[in-house]
């Protein structure tokens, strides 16, 4: 059964235009450092699930493009490069504490700002927009994707 998700990525670190023209259009969703979005990607998260391609922490958060699972979980190389913003001097090769999976862009769509998303009623109860919600990937319900997929995103 196709799952759905909303990642978040900054744009200065991966845009979905960065996505776009990479090989394959396909990037590792590196950077991943909060426990529940490891879990959804370790636990529950599939190949051929759909993906709402978020821009965060960004002057016009929101929703940039498709995409879709394509890989199951793998180590996240950046836990062990001392230069990265996202290494872990606690995690082991051996045991490796944080995962990613690939994401395949499918396109870019019209930007579906934060404030837009905020005013349709019919988004009002997805988690991203719940208050206090800080989480970097959320399930979205299928009633959701539809409604942004079909309708708000053509």
């Amino acid at each position: 059964m196709t799952q759905y998700w909303l990642m978040k990525s900054e744009p200065d670190d991966v845009s979905i235009d960065d996505a776009i023209a990479a090989p394959d259009s396909t990037v590792g969703w590196t950077g991943v450092r909060g426990f529940q979005a490891r879990k959804y990607m370790k636990e529950v998260m599939q190949v051929g699930d759909g993906v709402l391609f978020y821009h965060s922490s960004c002057p016009q958060p929101g929703i940039a493009g498709i995409a879709r699972v394509v890989s199951g979980p793998k180590p996240d190389p950046t836990q062990f490069d001392p230069k990265s913003p996202y290494y872990d001097p606690e995690s082991k090769s051996e045991s490796p504490r944080w995962i990613l999976v690939d994401v395949q862009a499918l396109c870019k769509t019209k930007l579906l700002s934060l404030p837009e998303m905020r005013a349709n009623p019919a988004l009002a109860d997805m988690i991203v927009l719940r208050k206090g919600n800080r989480l970097s990937i959320t399930p979205v319900d299928e009633k959701h994707w539809r409604l942004i997929t079909e309708e708000l995103l053509v």
